[in-house]
């Protein structure tokens, strides 16, 4: 039974955690940490380099002691030193690792010295006032615990990430068409309409006449299954081992277009388009488009639009958010592609938290088909992170040259992640800024401040004229963090004023600046800098999720700065 890379960095991550709570050297919990990370960022399957007999150490964070654990997990499913861990302490000690303000080491004392093992547990000592009596602790913790937990309970059934779902869908997909008899298929749903979270995931298939019991006794017995929930002649329904449901149907090949877009929603655009359909007198389902009893189109979703008067609409578009008017008006945009992008906007190399040095980055962005990559350090603030001083900044500067003087066709860019202090100073001097080629200017520390406080704070920042983009700008970690209180229209509106670039970084727990915003900016002509914020050259990959978000967002190659040459970019960055 083949396991994922997610599910390896899981078991990581998970042994990393409880030795932390156990209190163990932290150069041992880190080393797993590094270890989790540096799977998460591989676009290989690790358990086909095991089979090739790969040598894992080649990567960099993985040793020798750690390749041979990652090997027994791959061989055995699971870690010996997790079962020995799980078995001396509770595995639910790590569903507190979700309130954002307890680490390891508090959930450690809460352990001890509370008995706490659950969440249920963790807020009946809160609603007790027994949190308050800890050292280290206090009311105001006891309160911030409470009100986490209440946004926990509303997200119990939080979806899996886009990004984490879709190995998922590509292997089966991958897997039900290599089925005898199989012509179409497509995974539709919230998922291919590259929302940031899925919650189960609906499979179209057709196939020819009398392979339906092959293809659907084939999918019951998918490697990854967990569970078997309904197994029938068009219709069947698993559960994967990482909690996923999957529909999969079998449809006529002259319905598949209805049935796909039916099946792809949304909701409410389906009805919007049913609706249209009424007006001309027409019943649209997942069969087909039918005037009175004849069918009369259904086969391709683009016939079921041309059907209502309207050109195809994008599946990221399909959220009854002006989509169908603008597509009556054949107003809609052209939206941006893989291929349009020329270049990534924020990286970062070891020097401060990532893996590749500035020559391995540069070649990996380059063999992208780039012709630029901007490497933004952390600076001085983020010290947890190797932030870099004023001085080791120019240092880092002479680096870039040095690596860009080896290169042709391609530029490294100098820049730097530069903090948002409290007060909406930078954290770097403007004599350091200035010899940039630009910023990302970013909000790490006291993101609880209220909303005017906070919106100020940024407005703030963005009056220095070396602030050039506004990096992750609600500091949101989906399914894990709340965004920051701020007013966002405000600050897009700011960023007009003042000429400043907003980011969308494409990392998948983050797909910051939201969607929505997007169109706001972009309807006000606020540009948009599409970056991965990647800590290693496989990050530069996930580029597709910022892709996805964009279009979700209207997004053009107009609207997005990364989509110019380097010399149009140069002239749109610097303010100062």
């Amino acid at each position: 039974m083949a396991i994922h890379n997610n599910e390896i960095r899981d078991i990581l991550e998970k042994v990393a955690d409880l030795l932390e709570i156990r209190g163990e050297n932290p150069f041992r919990v880190r080393a797993y940490h590094e270890a989790a990370r540096v799977v998460e960022s591989m676009s290989e399957q690790i358990v086909r380099l095991v089979a090739d007999n790969q040598d894992l150490t080649q990567y960099r964070g993985i040793g020798k002691d750690m390749a041979g654990k990652i090997r027994e997990i791959v061989e055995t499913g699971t870690l010996s030193q997790f079962e020995a861990l799980r078995a001396e302490m509770p595995l639910t000690l790590l569903d507190m690792l979700q309130v954002p303000s307890l680490g390891p080491r508090k959930i450690s004392l809460i352990y001890n010295k509370l008995g706490v093992t659950t969440l249920e547990e963790l807020k009946d000592a809160a609603v007790q006032g027994k949190i308050a009596q800890l050292s280290g602790f206090g009311e105001k913790s006891q309160q911030n615990i409470l009100d986490s937990l209440d946004r926990i309970e509303e997200a119990e059934e939080s979806r899996m990430l886009w990004s984490d779902a879709e190995p998922f869908a590509r292997a089966l997909e991958k897997y039900i068409r290599k089925v005898e008899g199989v012509r179409q298929v497509r995974v539709a749903g919230s998922f291919r309409r590259g929302r940031e979270t899925v919650g189960d995931l609906d499979i179209l298939a057709t196939c020819l006449r009398g392979y339906e019991e092959k293809l659907m006794t084939a999918f019951v017995v998918f490697e990854d299954i967990k569970q078997v929930l309904a197994h029938g002649r068009t219709k069947s329904s698993i559960v994967l081992r990482c909690g996923l449901q999957v529909d999969l149907r079998i449809v006529p090949q002259v319905s598949f277009g209805a049935a796909l877009h039916y099946f792809t929603g949304s909701k409410a655009h389906n009805i919007a388009v049913r609706k249209l359909g009424t007006d001309l007198g027409y019943k649209i389902n997942e069969y087909g488009v039918y005037q009175e009893e004849k069918r009369i189109a259904g086969k391709t979703e683009k016939s079921v639009y041309e059907s209502v008067g309207l050109v195809y609409i994008e599946p990221e578009l399909r959220e009854n958010l002006g989509e169908i008017e603008t597509a009556e008006d054949n107003r809609l945009p052209v939206l941006v592609k893989r291929s349009d992008i020329r270049g990534d906007l924020h990286a970062h190399t070891r020097r401060s938290d990532g893996h590749g040095s500035l020559e391995e980055m540069a070649r990996a962005a380059k063999a992208l088909g780039y012709e630029y990559l901007a490497i933004t350090e952390h600076s001085q603030k983020v010290a947890m992170a190797g932030g870099l001083s004023e001085k080791q900044v120019r240092v880092h500067m002479e680096n870039i040259d040095r690596v860009n003087a080896k290169l042709k066709g391609f530029c490294l860019l100098k820049a730097m992640e530069v903090d948002i202090l409290a007060d909406g100073s930078l954290d770097l001097a403007d004599s350091v800024l200035r010899e940039l080629d630009m910023a990302v200017c970013s909000v790490h520390y006291q993101q609880r401040l209220p909303m005017k406080k906070q919106t100020e704070r940024i407005i703030r920042a963005m009056d220095n004229p070396n602030f050039d983009i506004l990096g992750h700008p609600t500091a949101r970690l989906i399914n894990t963090r709340d965004p920051m209180e701020i007013d966002l229209e405000k600050i897009i509106e700011a960023a007009k004023e003042r000429n400043v670039v907003v980011e969308l970084n494409a990392q998948p727990d983050r797909l910051d600046l939201p969607h929505a915003y997007c169109k706001t900016a972009a309807d006000l002509g606020v540009k948009i800098a599409l970056s991965t914020d990647a800590h290693s050259m496989d990050n530069l990959g996930l580029i597709r999720n910022g892709i996805i978000a964009a279009r979700r967002g209207w997004l053009t190659r107009d609207d997005i700065i990364n989509t110019r040459p380097l010399s149009e970019l140069r002239k749109l960055l610097r303010r100062g």
